[in-house]
């Protein structure tokens, strides 16, 4: 039952990330992609996986495209020595030569970024590449359509950018029979055909993310869309939790610690900050080394539970910047070191993201996304035997 991570991390807290469960996602999103070519989306940290050994496991599968958010995630990925094309989702707005160095491919919605774009590629005598971002109905960023003819007359002045690419994003793509995705596409459809009248005819079409490439036949149709993009099924999650049986995916995250105190304390006694739980007989507290400055919601205090020696036990108290509590009052013979699931399975019991997300009333994505940079990245392959990996964080 004891737990570490290893010698070097003088803390036993740890993410375990599973790069079988990584590989068997994969193999899901490319059987529903119905032959499209796959952007592996890894912004934030690969939804707090480790961006790094993510994408370093999904190029060795094939994966020949990554999507971040960031300039700075795509300069990470290529320090890494990622060659693939990687397309900059957020676009960028002062980091233009950074881009070209970096042969990134952001997203353009306006005629200073294409300005911009355009002067950073003719400085040193290149080309950049870019995908215009649509806004179809999403109301984020993008080219409306009452915007697109001047944009268009932007790309004619435009001489050291490439357009490769023509996105969007669904606002309800989680809903198969919401209006919003049909009306969408719709506006994909017309801005494409206007953009093609004008001389413009991107190679990549894409706006299908995790919720439509599951569930949207039209938004993966392999002629106005060739490009699909899941980002929360390759990390084991369904956008929905009505979609889990049709999605059949495995969570690549797991978070352990272990107990390192344990104490007893009376009946009535107050735990933790402000005394908002006090023992209602005489309990076995441990204590555990994670906080809300790991990414472990304050807001989970006195109704997450976690997993000891194969048994749920009640986060007791406020969790605190470094530590919490919890009731094992019930469990026999606990120990000092006994390892602590917080995400993950242990003896047939799991808890997972979406477990947290609903008791602190969002989603499996802020959870996931929220592990701390401090918290160990340990890459482990469950279909291998092997020394486990130890990732940076960011």
């Amino acid at each position: 039952m004891a737990f570490s991570p290893g010698n070097r991390f003088s803390r036993p807290t740890m993410a375990q990330i599973d790069l079988a469960a990584l590989r068997h996602n994969l193999a899901r999103c490319q059987s529903l992609a119905n032959g499209n070519r796959l952007l592996a989306v890894v912004k934030a940290n690969a939804y707090g996986h480790g961006a790094v050994p993510i994408a370093q496991q999904l190029a060795q599968c094939g994966v020949d495209f990554f999507g971040v958010s960031l300039v700075e995630e795509g300069v990470e990925l290529r320090q890494a020595g990622i060659t693939s094309d990687i397309l900059v989702l957020g676009g960028a707005w002062s980091d233009d030569d950074e881009i070209v160095a970096n042969d990134l491919v952001p997203l353009v919605f306006s005629a200073e970024q294409l300005r911009r774009l355009d002067e950073a590629a003719r400085r040193v005598g290149g080309m950049a590449r870019a995908h215009i971002k649509l806004d179809t109905g999403m109301g984020r960023i993008g080219v409306t359509p009452g915007e697109l003819d001047d944009f268009v007359r932007s790309l004619a002045l435009t001489r050291h950018v490439r357009i490769e690419g023509l996105a969007s994003h669904l606002a309800n793509a989680e809903r198969l029979d919401h209006p919003q995705n049909a009306a969408q596409i719709r506006h994909f459809q017309r801005a494409r055909e206007r953009l093609r009248a004008a001389g413009h005819d991107p190679k990549w079409r894409h706006i299908a993310n995790s919720g439509a490439l599951l569930l949207n036949d039209a938004a993966k149709d392999g002629s106005d869309f060739n490009l699909v993009r899941p980002g929360i099924l390759l990390y084991g999650e369904a956008p929905d939790p009505a979609l889990n049986e049709r999605a059949r995916l495995k969570p690549v995250l797991s978070w352990r610690t272990s107990i390192t105190h344990l104490k007893e304390v009376g009946e009535g006694q107050p735990v933790s900050y402000g005394g908002r739980w006090t023992a209602p007989r005489p309990s076995r507290i441990a204590t555990i080394p994670v906080g809300y400055a790991d990414g472990y919601n304050r807001r989970l205090g006195n109704t997450a539970e976690v997993l000891i020696r194969g048994q749920r036990a009640r986060v007791v108290g406020t969790v605190c910047m470094d530590m919490c509590m919890v009731d094992v009052t019930h469990i026999d013979g606990v120990c000092l070191r006994d390892e602590v699931v917080l995400i993950g399975s242990q003896a047939g019991e799991r808890i997972d993201a979406r477990e947290l997300a609903e008791r602190v009333g969002t989603i499996p994505y802020e959870i996931l996304t929220s592990v701390g940079a401090r918290v160990p990245r340990v890459v482990v392959d469950s279909e291998e035997s092997q020394t486990p990996h130890i990732a940076s964080a960011t």
